[in-house]
């Protein structure tokens, strides 16, 4: 009885430090993608504000897609790739066995931090086109900007599944490829130090 206290006590504890953690991890990215989209939002034209605001939708829906296929994919593949040692299958196993980890950060912080910041930035194309253009109907503009934020956050993202679940080992070797390619260049700067 006691060790299943103790259990059930260092579950709790793992639950709370791992939502404390991602709690700051929202917050750091947060401050990062909202600077980057205030910033370059104010000294942009409308068509520029309009890229920006796709380009913050299309990080959210290539996470999504990320965490999809993490959460969906089998290690047996892996597994094989690894004993050949091919260049990224150790850490996309490791995205699989973290799976639950990796489409809580993917799927929950950064596509919920897209949108959000996708809404703010859609906010501020607002107001520059009513700003500029006095005599069009401001409900009319935010409803319209709004719809299409949107459209294309839903749309995308329904699209993005059935893509991840079909393409889910070559989409977590790519990211595993990726991780495996920033690792030796952070190992490689730490050597030279």
């Amino acid at each position: 009885m006691k060790r299943r206290e103790k259990n059930n006590a260092a579950k709790r504890l793992q639950r709370t430090k791992w939502a404390l953690k991602i709690t700051i991890l929202t917050f750091l990215i947060s401050v990062l993608l909202s600077l980057f989209s205030e910033t370059t939002l104010k000294q942009s034209n409308i068509l520029s504000a309009l890229l920006i605001l796709f380009f913050i939708i299309t990080i959210g829906i290539v996470f999504d897609i990320i965490g999809v296929a993490v959460t969906a994919s089998s290690e047996i593949p892996f597994l094989s790739m690894a004993s050949r040692k091919i260049p990224g299958a150790k850490q996309s196993l490791a995205l699989i066995k973290n799976a639950h980890l990796v489409s809580s950060i993917c799927n929950d912080v950064v596509g919920d931090i897209c949108g959000i910041i996708s809404g703010a930035a859609g906010a501020v194309i607002s107001i520059r086109i009513i700003t500029d253009n006095l005599s069009i109907d401001s409900a009319l503009i935010g409803i319209l900007i709004s719809s299409i934020i949107a459209s294309a956050t839903v749309g995308g993202k329904a699209f993005s599944k059935s893509f991840a679940m079909n393409n889910k080992t070559a989409i977590v070797h790519k990211v595993g490829y990726i991780i495996y390619l920033l690792g030796n260049v952070f190992r490689g700067k730490l050597k030279r130090k």
